[in-house]
Protein backbone atom coordinates (compact mmCIF):
# COMPACT_ATOMS: atom_id res chain seq x y z
CA UNK A 1 0.00 0.00 0.00
CA UNK A 2 1.35 3.27 -0.80
CA UNK A 3 1.33 5.38 2.61
CA UNK A 4 1.86 9.08 1.03
CA UNK A 5 -1.55 9.44 -0.63
CA UNK A 6 -3.63 12.00 1.69
CA UNK A 7 -6.85 10.95 1.60
CA UNK A 8 -9.55 13.08 2.26
CA UNK A 9 -11.72 12.51 5.30
CA UNK A 10 -15.15 12.76 5.54
CA UNK A 11 -18.24 13.09 7.68
CA UNK A 12 -21.22 11.00 7.07
CA UNK A 13 -22.67 13.18 4.57
CA UNK A 14 -19.56 13.66 2.45
CA UNK A 15 -17.98 16.97 3.69
CA UNK A 16 -14.32 16.89 4.44
CA UNK A 17 -13.48 17.17 7.32
CA UNK A 18 -9.83 16.86 7.39
CA UNK A 19 -6.84 14.46 5.54
CA UNK A 20 -5.19 11.25 6.49
CA UNK A 21 -2.43 9.20 5.02
CA UNK A 22 -3.70 6.26 3.51
CA UNK A 23 -2.37 3.35 5.31
CA UNK A 24 -3.54 6.07 8.31
CA UNK A 25 -7.27 5.54 6.79
CA UNK A 26 -7.25 1.88 6.69
CA UNK A 27 -5.74 0.97 10.18
CA UNK A 28 -8.02 3.47 12.18
CA UNK A 29 -10.16 3.11 10.29
CA UNK A 30 -11.38 6.41 9.40
CA UNK A 31 -14.43 7.39 7.19
CA UNK A 32 -12.74 8.99 3.56
CA UNK A 33 -14.00 9.60 -0.17
CA UNK A 34 -13.48 6.56 -2.46
CA UNK A 35 -15.11 5.49 -5.98
CA UNK A 36 -16.10 2.46 -7.79
CA UNK A 37 -16.18 3.28 -11.66
CA UNK A 38 -17.98 0.70 -13.96
CA UNK A 39 -18.17 0.66 -17.90
CA UNK A 40 -20.36 -0.72 -20.17
CA UNK A 41 -20.57 -1.33 -23.43
CA UNK A 42 -23.58 -3.26 -25.36
CA UNK A 43 -25.40 -4.19 -22.24
CA UNK A 44 -21.93 -5.45 -20.76
CA UNK A 45 -19.98 -4.42 -17.43
CA UNK A 46 -16.53 -4.46 -17.76
CA UNK A 47 -15.09 -6.13 -14.11
CA UNK A 48 -11.51 -6.58 -13.37
CA UNK A 49 -9.99 -9.61 -10.85
CA UNK A 50 -7.94 -7.22 -8.36
CA UNK A 51 -4.00 -8.34 -9.07
CA UNK A 52 -2.93 -11.07 -6.30
CA UNK A 53 -0.50 -8.54 -4.49
CA UNK A 54 -3.04 -6.00 -3.46
CA UNK A 55 -2.87 -5.26 -0.18
CA UNK A 56 -6.41 -6.40 0.35
CA UNK A 57 -8.95 -8.17 -1.83
CA UNK A 58 -6.42 -9.72 -3.80
CA UNK A 59 -7.85 -12.32 -6.75
CA UNK A 60 -11.55 -11.10 -6.46
CA UNK A 61 -13.97 -9.83 -8.75
CA UNK A 62 -14.74 -6.13 -8.89
CA UNK A 63 -15.40 -3.30 -10.73
CA UNK A 64 -13.34 -1.44 -13.46
CA UNK A 65 -11.76 0.73 -11.46
CA UNK A 66 -11.49 1.66 -8.21
CA UNK A 67 -9.62 4.28 -5.47
CA UNK A 68 -9.35 7.53 -3.49
CA UNK A 69 -9.16 11.19 -5.30
CA UNK A 70 -6.18 12.77 -2.93
CA UNK A 71 -5.94 15.60 -0.89
CA UNK A 72 -6.74 19.14 -3.71
CA UNK A 73 -7.83 16.11 -6.33
CA UNK A 74 -11.33 16.52 -7.85
CA UNK A 75 -13.42 13.34 -7.56
CA UNK A 76 -14.07 13.59 -11.18
CA UNK A 77 -10.19 13.92 -11.64
CA UNK A 78 -9.38 10.80 -9.80
CA UNK A 79 -11.72 8.80 -11.14
CA UNK A 80 -10.48 9.79 -14.76
CA UNK A 81 -6.86 9.60 -13.54
CA UNK A 82 -7.15 5.82 -12.37
CA UNK A 83 -8.80 4.85 -15.11
CA UNK A 84 -5.49 5.62 -17.34
CA UNK A 85 -3.57 4.47 -14.86
CA UNK A 86 -5.13 1.06 -14.03
CA UNK A 87 -7.19 0.28 -17.71
CA UNK A 88 -4.86 2.40 -19.54
CA UNK A 89 -8.88 4.17 -21.07
CA UNK A 90 -10.84 7.01 -20.23
CA UNK A 91 -14.19 8.17 -21.05
CA UNK A 92 -16.70 10.56 -19.92
CA UNK A 93 -18.60 9.62 -15.85
CA UNK A 94 -21.71 10.16 -14.54
CA UNK A 95 -22.32 9.78 -11.26
CA UNK A 96 -25.61 7.54 -9.76
CA UNK A 97 -25.18 6.96 -6.52
CA UNK A 98 -22.90 6.72 -3.31
CA UNK A 99 -22.89 4.91 -0.21
CA UNK A 100 -20.84 4.00 2.79
CA UNK A 101 -19.49 1.12 3.61
CA UNK A 102 -17.16 -0.09 6.52
CA UNK A 103 -15.58 -3.77 6.32
CA UNK A 104 -12.92 -5.47 8.37
CA UNK A 105 -10.41 -7.25 6.10
CA UNK A 106 -7.66 -8.08 8.85
CA UNK A 107 -6.30 -7.41 12.04
CA UNK A 108 -5.76 -3.68 10.95
CA UNK A 109 -7.06 -3.00 7.93
CA UNK A 110 -10.46 -1.68 7.24
CA UNK A 111 -12.33 0.04 4.49
CA UNK A 112 -14.45 2.37 5.95
CA UNK A 113 -15.58 4.79 2.93
CA UNK A 114 -18.23 7.11 1.39
CA UNK A 115 -17.63 5.67 -1.84
CA UNK A 116 -19.24 7.30 -5.19
CA UNK A 117 -20.49 5.38 -8.05
CA UNK A 118 -19.42 6.56 -11.37
CA UNK A 119 -20.41 4.97 -14.62
CA UNK A 120 -19.45 5.25 -17.57
CA UNK A 121 -19.89 3.60 -21.48
CA UNK A 122 -16.44 2.64 -22.67
CA UNK A 123 -15.50 -0.98 -25.32
CA UNK A 124 -11.59 -0.20 -25.07
CA UNK A 125 -9.37 -0.76 -26.04
CA UNK A 126 -8.17 -1.03 -22.36
CA UNK A 127 -4.06 -2.29 -21.74
CA UNK A 128 -4.16 -2.87 -17.71
CA UNK A 129 -1.63 -2.16 -15.11
CA UNK A 130 -0.87 -6.08 -14.03
CA UNK A 131 0.02 -4.33 -10.51
CA UNK A 132 -3.47 -3.96 -10.40
CA UNK A 133 -5.19 -5.93 -12.69
CA UNK A 134 -4.97 -9.96 -13.17
CA UNK A 135 -7.58 -10.10 -15.61
CA UNK A 136 -10.65 -8.28 -17.20
CA UNK A 137 -13.67 -9.64 -18.42
CA UNK A 138 -17.28 -8.67 -19.87
CA UNK A 139 -20.17 -9.69 -17.80
CA UNK A 140 -23.93 -9.61 -19.07
CA UNK A 141 -26.46 -8.32 -16.37
CA UNK A 142 -27.69 -11.70 -16.32
CA UNK A 143 -24.09 -13.83 -15.35
CA UNK A 144 -23.26 -11.02 -12.93
CA UNK A 145 -26.87 -11.39 -11.41
CA UNK A 146 -26.36 -15.19 -10.88
CA UNK A 147 -22.44 -15.39 -9.67
CA UNK A 148 -23.46 -12.43 -7.57
CA UNK A 149 -26.43 -14.60 -6.05
CA UNK A 150 -24.07 -18.32 -5.98
CA UNK A 151 -20.68 -17.17 -5.03
CA UNK A 152 -20.66 -13.99 -3.46
CA UNK A 153 -17.01 -14.99 -1.89
CA UNK A 154 -15.74 -14.10 -5.42
CA UNK A 155 -16.28 -10.60 -5.06
CA UNK A 156 -14.73 -7.59 -3.39
CA UNK A 157 -17.00 -6.57 -0.68
CA UNK A 158 -17.76 -3.15 -1.75
CA UNK A 159 -18.81 -4.51 -5.25
CA UNK A 160 -21.73 -6.64 -4.08
CA UNK A 161 -23.43 -3.22 -2.54
CA UNK A 162 -22.48 -0.82 -5.73
CA UNK A 163 -23.24 -3.39 -8.36
CA UNK A 164 -27.09 -3.48 -7.89
CA UNK A 165 -27.42 0.27 -7.98
CA UNK A 166 -25.21 -0.18 -11.27
CA UNK A 167 -27.62 -2.85 -12.77
CA UNK A 168 -30.95 -0.93 -11.37
CA UNK A 169 -29.76 2.05 -13.01
CA UNK A 170 -28.61 0.46 -16.59
CA UNK A 171 -32.02 -0.95 -16.48
CA UNK A 172 -34.00 2.21 -15.93
CA UNK A 173 -32.44 3.96 -18.33
CA UNK A 174 -32.69 0.89 -20.99
CA UNK A 175 -29.15 -0.08 -21.32
CA UNK A 176 -30.11 -3.58 -20.08
CA UNK A 177 -32.88 -6.23 -20.85
CA UNK A 178 -32.17 -7.83 -17.40
CA UNK A 179 -35.26 -7.47 -15.02
CA UNK A 180 -33.93 -6.45 -11.88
Amino acid sequence: MQTNDQLILVDLFDRETGHADKAQAHRAPLLHRAFSVFLYDGGRLLLQKRAPGKYHSGGLWANSCCSHPRRGETLTDAAHRRLREELGADCPLQEIGAFVYYHRFAGDLYEYEYDHVLLGRCGGPFSPDPAEIAETAWFTPEALNEALLREPERFAPWFRTACPMVLSHLARIGETQCRI
